[in-house]
């Protein structure tokens, strides 16, 4: 009898402490207890694995792997309800690397989501979708640097698809941003499918899902100041640290991000940018840039700050185009 009465109580604890087990792996990934969020965390997460797999051979430029990553960007494209300017998603142009003066052929994919009030206005939502390819016999395959970019792409159509913006947004996913002096969105700004001056605003994500302290970056408000009350909104109630700076040149101190991505050529025609990304990590331009390293809590979180962020810049897009500097 007493040894039934032991065997109860050791069933009762395994119980027990599956039970708290269990509730500590919920709590410790938000997006599997969060019945509030704003996107389909699974989807989020499911899009990353895709794009940093190794079947996409690190999605270098004009290779078999950029042309497979940008067919599955134009699917997630129409299941997110993201419309083509004209009859395709692809923007060609030419390009060479820095230390390969061939030209090779790059591919934009671009779409948009039509505004409810003001159409001809367009927010634009930016991820570069290349990476390193294949050196060495190792995969480069950027699943932060920028396959999280991209996929992020997606799960901010998915959530204005359903709650429709005021003004239109440009959904850009740039080709040849890696070691190209960002040849996709210069070829995108030199070209835009809308007029120049009715770009509002640039939001580019570029290495999202992948800190340890949960900081995301809003880099951007040293040279728009008036940007920064409505991130600072945003931040007071983001599951994620949101902070600000590396875009001050006299912080000698400090990694200057202004020039490190696709917003510079957006700055450069004076329009205003915010640039969502995080500090360099051990990962960066390695081929341990997996998705098994990432931080799927973290990347959830600033998603969905991204999303609120581009809710305020919405709601304050003609604030926005009046401070502007003329272009």
């Amino acid at each position: 009898m007493k040894e039934q009465i032991t065997k109860i109580k050791l069933t009762k604890a395994v119980v027990v402490s599956v039970v708290l087990f269990t509730a500590f792996l919920l709590s410790s990934n938000l997006y599997a207890v969060n019945p509030q969020a704003q996107i389909d965390a699974e989807q989020l997460l499911h899009d990353l694995k895709v794009l940093s797999a190794d079947d996409m051979q690190g999605r270098k430029p004009d290779t078999p792997g950029s042309a497979k990553a940008r067919e599955y960007i134009v699917k997630r494209f129409k299941e997110s309800g993201i419309k083509p300017f004209g009859e395709s998603y692809f923007q060609s142009f030419d390009f060479s690397f820095e230390k390969d003066p061939a030209f090779h052929h790059g591919v934009n994919v671009i779409g948009y989501l039509e505004g409810t009030v003001h159409k001809n206005y367009y927010l634009v939502v930016t991820a570069h979708y290349d990476h390193l390819g294949i050196k060495n016999g190792q995969i480069y395959n950027g699943a932060d640097d920028n396959a999280s970019g991209t996929a992020g792409l997606f799960a901010v159509a998915s959530y204005f698809k359903k709650h429709p913006p005021a003004n239109s947004i440009i959904f850009c996913a740039f080709d040849a941003e890696e070691n190209t002096a960002e040849n996709g969105s210069r070829a995108f700004i030199n070209l835009p499918p809308v007029k120049l001056e009715s770009l509002v605003l640039d939001i580019n994500l570029d290495m999202i899902c992948r800190d340890k302290d949960n900081v995301l970056y809003a880099v951007g408000t040293y040279h728009y100041p008036f940007l920064k009350p409505y991130l600072e909104k945003v931040a007071s109630q983001s599951k994620i640290k949101l902070r600000f700076g590396h875009d001050n040149p006299t912080q000698k101190e400090i990694e200057d991000w202004t020039t490190e991505s696709d917003h510079i050529h957006f700055h450069l025609k004076k329009i205003p940018f915010i640039y969502f990304g995080v500090e360099d990590n051990e990962q960066h331009h390695q081929p341990t840039d997996d998705y098994e390293s990432i931080t799927p809590a973290f990347y959830v979180g600033a998603v969905e700050t991204i999303i609120e962020a581009i809710k305020e810049f919405d709601g304050n897009a003609a604030a926005i185009q009046q401070k502007s500097q003329p272009r």
